[in-house]
């Protein structure tokens, strides 16, 4: 199991726009998934250990957060062809088992992985209500085969500050993942 931290881009970096497909075909994007206080962007897949030991927390997160003003939405970037357990019709089947009920949409062309400097699943990007990068890291310090508890404490801590207006720490520590699996260029 490769562990590869995110790249923990600037904080004040804009978010990147993008329109995405669900496997369904139902499309979202920044503009539309933004909520009143702001946006997550996680970057998962089906097969991932890390994001599988995560996955009832993720869950729990698209339940809670757009209730209270978050937008919700998670990209999966990873190269089908060699990794096909994270193909879109695989990806159907992994939110009906998990209860992901924010948009899980496919990135094709890895194109929006990029523009985000995503590295790893999972990946979090926070943004607040005008779209600015207010958090990026991990969601706890829980990893597959530790015996600490899922608890969200790190990334709830983020949302639930900027719900409330307050300050978000700075000092934020890097998600920890299995690698997007890139497409050969």
């Amino acid at each position: 199991m490769a562990r590869t931290p995110s790249t923990m881009s600037p904080l004040g970096t804009p978010c990147p726009d993008f329109d995405l497909a669900d496997p369904r075909g139902s499309r979202s994007g920044r503009d539309a998934a933004m909520g009143e206080h702001g946006l997550l962007v996680m970057f998962i897949c089906n097969h991932c250990p890390f994001v599988i030991h995560l996955a009832e927390a993720l869950a729990d997160l698209g339940r809670t957060y757009p209730g209270r003003g978050i937008g919700v939405v998670a990209i999966n970037s990873n190269d089908v062809p060699n990794y096909p357990d994270d193909s879109p019709e695989k990806m159907v089947e992994e939110c009906a088992l998990r209860g992901y009920e924010f948009p899980y949409l496919f990135d094709e062309t890895q194109e929006v992985a990029r523009s985000f400097d995503a590295a790893c699943t999972p990946d979090f990007f926070l943004y607040d209500g005008e779209g600015v990068l207010v958090y990026r890291g991990q969601l706890d310090d829980s990893r597959p085969g530790s015996d600490v508890p899922v608890t969200g404490v790190d990334l709830k801590a983020a949302m639930d500050a900027m719900i409330a207006g307050d300050a978000i720490a700075t000092e934020q520590v890097p998600s920890l993942g299995c690698n997007i699996k890139w497409k050969a260029d």
